[in-house]
């Protein structure tokens, strides 16, 4: 598997039906699953010279119907990650004060400082997939949006910021029977919401929403990666090794230390 297979286009053509569910590129699950754990001790490495440089943060954005693996995700490829430097913020209904704002304005401040990893479950894409699907603004108020998310997304990385976007793809059928799942499973009970159940009839118009959305924002500088999820084990694979590469196109360094400052040091007496 090449990680351009996962890429999605940046020329505005992206087309989902392209793109299957449970594709896995020949990739077996003995050998993601083996694979995976080298990928975890990686990203700790990478994220301990990330958070020890300061120059650059990382911004992982997951996007996904539900059950579609957001949480699962992190759980499973973030799990050697450093909590000190890494935040998890999932975006749920805006309050009455972020609604009082722009809708980039709640995102603007989730955004992690240089030295950190910043992971958003959902993100300012539910303004032009929810906000689209269920009308709760005008046409002309999401269409609008694409232009406004991109030029963000421009300005974060032209500031340091390394954006990388996955869209976890599953299927329809996938979907219902992890619903299924977590009626029959008691340990997965409190998973089950009468909102996801909800949202089923309403599909198609979450697929053409997500199409136009990676068409419309998938950039040489925050690209979208289509991740083929129904298979969890495929799904975590994929994800770490797209950060991995993230990471390491960085060229990350432990700063140097002076070296008359590293003498000082050096010279001080430890015992007390």
């Amino acid at each position: 598997m090449k990680i351009a297979d996962l890429r999605a286009a940046t020329d505005g053509k992206f087309r989902l039906k392209k793109h299957s569910p449970d594709e896995t590129f020949g990739i077996t699950k003995s050998h993601a699953e083996k694979s995976l754990v080298r990928h975890v001790a990686e990203l700790r490495d990478l994220h301990d010279l990330l958070y020890a440089e300061q120059k650059h943060a990382l911004l992982i954005v997951l996007q996904g119907m539900d059950a579609a693996g957001k949480d699962g995700t992190i759980r499973h490829v973030m799990s050697g990650v450093n909590p000190q430097g890494c935040n998890v913020t999932s975006f749920k209904q805006p309050t009455p004060l972020e609604l009082a704002h722009d809708f980039l304005w709640r995102i603007h401040a989730a955004v992690p400082p240089r030295g950190f990893i910043g992971i958003f479950n959902r993100s300012h894409y539910e303004d032009v997939l929810i906000a689209r699907v269920h009308n709760l603004v005008p046409k002309s108020v999401w269409q609008m949006r694409y232009s406004q998310i991109d030029a963000f997304e421009e300005m974060l990385s032209g500031n340091g910021v390394r954006i990388v976007k996955f869209f976890l793809h599953i299927s329809s059928e996938e979907q219902a029977r992890r619903f299924e799942e977590r009626l029959r499973d008691p340990n997965k009970n409190w998973k089950a919401s009468p909102a996801d159940f909800q949202e089923r009839p309403y599909w198609d118009d979450y697929q053409a929403a997500y199409e136009h959305a990676i068409a419309k924002c998938s950039t040489k500088t925050a690209p979208w990666y289509v991740i083929p999820s129904d298979h969890k084990w495929f799904r975590n694979y994929a994800v770490a090794e797209v950060l991995i590469q993230t990471l390491q196109s960085l060229h990350l360094k432990f700063p140097a230390v002076n070296p008359e400052t590293l003498a000082r040091l050096s010279s001080q007496p430890l015992k007390t």
